[in-house]
């Protein structure tokens, strides 16, 4: 069925430990707009996901120009992260939703847009993946089965951005933050340098 098959492709595709769940995360656990994050990152994808059923995914891949400017790019944004969750687990603080500012909403949604236009995996996985997987099912099928993608993506982004905070009283201790910020360093680092790679 078209439908499950798009749900649970996608799935396994986004379940991915990577820079933009990483993010959703984060912000769940401070409970710093995750509202307009999970719907960022879920519309994003349904765009995404439309846009390689329409046929962008062909047209992306026969553009050096344009994947050039995606790995370069993204990989120096990705790099600068790094560098910002290195920089607060070196001076790591129990943080909880009472006792912090939030940052703006202007900023965070900035940044997670970077996280989700940024990566040459999100095109790569939705646009040019899910995108040929849905056009085998033909032209009555390929809508059902992006529709399942679509499914898929919005399930996901709100149950991670929403149930992390029911690991808020782990992360009241400040070397919770201290491990989660150096490992988000880590997979940001190392998705930026395997992006460079030839």
């Amino acid at each position: 069925m078209p439908l499950l098959a798009g749900f649970a492709t996608t799935l396994s595709l986004i379940v991915a430990i990577g820079a933009q769940n990483a993010f959703v995360l984060r912000q769940g656990l401070r409970r710093e707009h995750v509202l307009p994050v999970v719907l960022v990152c879920s519309l994003s994808d349904a765009l995404l996901i439309s846009s390689g059923i329409a046929g962008l995914g062909a047209l992306l891949t026969r553009s050096e120009v344009a994947l050039g400017i995606a790995k370069y790019g993204g990989a120096a944004f990705l790099y600068a992260y790094a560098a910002f969750a290195f920089k607060r687990a070196l001076k790591p603080g129990a943080i909880s939703p009472a006792d912090h500012a939030p940052a703006a909403l202007r900023s965070v949604l900035l940044t997670c847009l970077g996280f989700t236009y940024l990566n040459p995996h999100v095109y790569l996985d939705t646009v040019v993946l899910l995108g040929s997987l849905a056009n085998q099912r033909g032209a009555d099928g390929r809508w059902i089965y992006g529709l399942g993608a679509v499914t898929a993506s919005f399930s996901w982004f709100f149950a991670l951005g929403f149930f992390a905070r029911r690991l808020t009283p782990l992360f009241a201790r400040p070397r919770a933050w201290q491990i989660l910020d150096s490992g988000i360093g880590v997979v940001m680092a190392g998705l930026a340098t395997w992006m460079l790679l030839p």
